[in-house]
């Protein structure tokens, strides 16, 4: 069952959804695994400090934080991912790790990435790592009302811009010509 709390939520509001048992997953890519949806459409919750502030990140799980990005959007001089001891009392019934991305359950600023906004349904874990929720993103954005990013994110498979590529191979390429001196 998931987190009574919500559950309870989701039940009180009349939002249909389904909740699916599966083998333990203790990451968001797992969990699309276990449950066969697309990453794209699982959602991952990442804790945050904003400059000495909890905050939560929604993202699809395929997809990376940047974090210099991330911090200029949400104008904050300090960003990084929150230390578990500090937050897990916050989550009271969830497992470390298996937040569900209710942030406002937990009196939390929840962001999310503009690309899970853009799947017609999602699945998140539902405070344990062998329960997931299945819900529409409609119902969610409606219920949650996090503030939508739409950079800070990088999705796997895109290019490196040019710049970052050309100062890569110039870095590697002295180290390969000493090897070879060395080994030659």
């Amino acid at each position: 069952m998931p987190v009574q709390q919500l559950k309870d939520f989701l039940d009180q509001s009349g939002t249909e959804y389904m909740c699916l048992n599966h083998p333990p997953a203790f990451t968001a890519q797992e969990l699309a695994h276990h449950v066969q949806i697309a990453g794209d459409k699982v959602a991952k919750t990442v804790i945050l400090e904003l400059d000495g502030k909890m905050a939560m990140l929604v993202m699809p799980a395929t997809w990376r934080i940047r974090w210099d990005s991330l911090s200029r959007i949400l104008d904050t001089d300090f960003v990084d991912l929150a230390d578990e001891q500090a937050f897990q009392d916050r989550f009271p019934d969830c497992e470390v790790g298996a937040m569900p991305p209710f942030g406002n359950l937990f009196d939390m600023t929840v962001y999310c990435a503009e690309a899970l906004t853009e799947q017609e349904d999602l699945a998140f874990a539902a405070g344990s790592h062998t329960e997931t929720i299945h819900m529409k993103t409609r119902d969610f954005l409606s219920l949650v009302q996090p503030l939508v990013l739409t950079r800070g994110f990088k999705k796997p498979g895109t290019q490196k811009p040019a710049w970052m590529l050309k100062g890569r191979q110039q870095s590697s390429e002295p180290s390969r010509q000493r090897a070879t001196s060395m080994t030659g």
